[in-house]
C-alpha cells in the first residue's frame, strides 16, 4: 500500500488501515524514528479497545449475532470435533 507526502508534510493514511485500527479524525499519535523508518502509535487514555472500534477488521458482513448465539455455535463445533 502506498501513500504520498504532501507539500505541507502530511501523509494520508488509507481508509482501510484507519478503519481497521479504529483511528478517527483528530486522534493524536507519537512518532518514533527507527533507522530510516517511523513508528506511529496512537495516544489513548485507554489500554483496551471496544469491539465496535475494530469490528471492520473481522471482515464479517452478515447480521449481528448475540454472544449467546456465538457461544452455542462454538459448543456445537467443539462437540462435532470431539465426535470425529
Amino acid at each position: 500500500m502506498e501513500t504520498v507526502l504532501s507539500s505541507k508534510g502530511q501523509i494520508v493514511i488509507p481508509q482501510k488501515i484507519r478503519k481497521c485500527h479504529g483511528w478517527r479524525t483528530g486522534m493524536r499519535f507519537t512518532l518514533t524514528e527507527e533507522g530510516d523508518s517511523l513508528i506511529m502509535k496512537p495516544i489513548t487514555g485507554r489500554s483496551t479497545l471496544v469491539v465496535e472500534e475494530v469490528f471492520g477488521c473481522a471482515g464479517y458482513t452478515g447480521p449481528r449475532i448475540s454472544l449467546e448465539e456465538m457461544e452455542a455455535a462454538i459448543l456445537e463445533e467443539a462437540a462435532k470435533q470431539a465426535a470425529s
